[in-house]
């Protein structure tokens, strides 16, 4: 059964917060389980979010709460072993609300050690992009 693969240990980055106030708008507010925080991107093309693992895993499927109006109408899912190239595993298409949405299922994902969440295409006319809550499910490759 998948469960969450995010730990103390995985590291994260973000392409970029919002004034550069990683206080108020940090990516730790993705991961902290608070309805009240958020990771705010500052404005761009395209955002990102990248989580590198302690180990290697298999993704399967990926949660994600957007505030509304400030979603990515297309999202692409890439990832790469430890010493390798990032590859598409999936695209994906949220909804622009405010609601936990969990069913970006992944079939067949090959082991990684990193990910990352490319946000296209966002609701935003400046780029932004809020996010209120992610998590990655799947399991350890073995």
């Amino acid at each position: 059964m998948a469960s969450s693969l995010i730990c103390s240990e995985t590291q994260s980055r973000v392409s970029s917060v919002l004034h550069r106030d990683v206080k108020q708008f940090g990516k730790k507010y993705m991961f902290d389980c608070n309805e009240e925080t958020c990771w705010n991107s500052d404005q761009g093309e395209c955002q990102w979010v990248s989580l590198e693992f302690p180990e290697s895993v298999k993704v399967s499927e990926l949660k994600v709460q957007f505030q509304g109006g400030f979603s990515a109408k297309t999202c692409r899912l890439e990832g790469c072993p430890k010493e390798g190239d990032l590859t598409v595993i999936s695209h994906f298409y949220p909804e622009d609300n405010n609601s936990l949405q969990i069913s970006f299922s992944v079939t067949e994902a090959p082991a990684v050690d990193k990910v990352k969440i490319m946000f296209e295409n966002s609701a935003d006319f400046f780029g932004r992009i809020i996010v209120y809550s992610l998590d990655v499910l799947g399991e350890k490759a073995s």
